[in-house]
């Protein structure tokens, strides 16, 4: 029977099982913590179900409910996830075969481990099919919003979720998706330029400003340094040739 499912299809559950081992502590933390701040089971599900970002969702948990201008909390929030902005402009060109209904919900389900397996689906020569990317992201989704409908219900009998380290996998997840990418020319000295920018952005600026600032550094200078060491064409090559002679 299983092998009667396609084979993009396996392979895109496959890829999901690291996914979901490595977020499932947070989706249980971050229900824990909605309820914490004063949130019902029910808003916090919807909240899971509607925005789908983890790091906003712990981002909007500590601002809702505080004397806070809304039109703040959703540009804390937007500031967190613009990089999907720049996802969305990298990953837009493979779906050359998606509808317009299957691009609006791709992006929908767009999360960091998303981008970085379907990049390196792409790289390796694979189409990044619609039933591989969902057979990935559906799992994650589903999976993300009833963990955190189990972390409001049953959180509360977890006294210190951070005592139990178990807050360190997602972290280490995307230590590896960052890592998987090292073969790429100038990958070192992108990520060493967004790191640092990024350190450096938490302590002046603060949370969660250092997300997009680090982004944004990183594209930067990796533009820079593509535009500096471009090989140069062969008409220019003919030119330098003869101004040699």
């Amino acid at each position: 029977m299983i092998s009667s499912i396609p084979a993009d299809v396996r392979q895109g559950m496959r890829d999901s099982l690291t996914v979901l081992v490595g977020a499932a502590p947070f989706g249980f933390l971050f229900g824990a913590l909605a309820v914490e701040n004063g949130m019902t089971v029910f808003e916090a599900v919807l909240m899971s179900a509607t925005l789908f970002a983890g790091a906003s969702q712990m981002v909007g948990i500590d601002l809702f409910g505080t004397k806070i201008a809304p039109w703040l909390i959703v540009f804390s929030i937007f500031a967190v996830n613009f990089r999907h902005i720049l996802y969305s402009a990298t990953i837009g060109s493979r779906f050359a075969g998606y509808s317009t209904l299957q691009k609006a919900i791709a992006f929908f389900l767009l999360t960091d481990p998303q981008f970085a397996n379907a990049e390196s689906r792409y790289e390796s020569g694979k189409s990044v099919s619609f039933r591989w990317y969902m057979a990935m992201a559906v799992p994650v989704y589903v999976l993300w919003v009833i963990e955190g409908a189990l972390g409001a219900l049953f959180g509360n009998l977890i006294e210190d979720p951070h005592a139990l380290g178990i807050d360190f996998l997602l972290p280490i997840y995307f230590l590896g998706l960052v890592m998987g990418f090292r073969k790429r020319r100038n990958w070192l000295p992108v990520v060493l330029a967004s790191g640092v920018a990024s350190t450096i952005a938490f302590y002046l600026v603060g949370s969660p400003w250092h997300v997009s600032i680090g982004a944004i550094v990183g594209v930067v200078f990796a533009a820079l340094i593509a535009g500096s060491d471009e090989e140069p064409s062969p008409q220019k090559n003919e030119i330098d040739l003869v101004s040699n002679v």
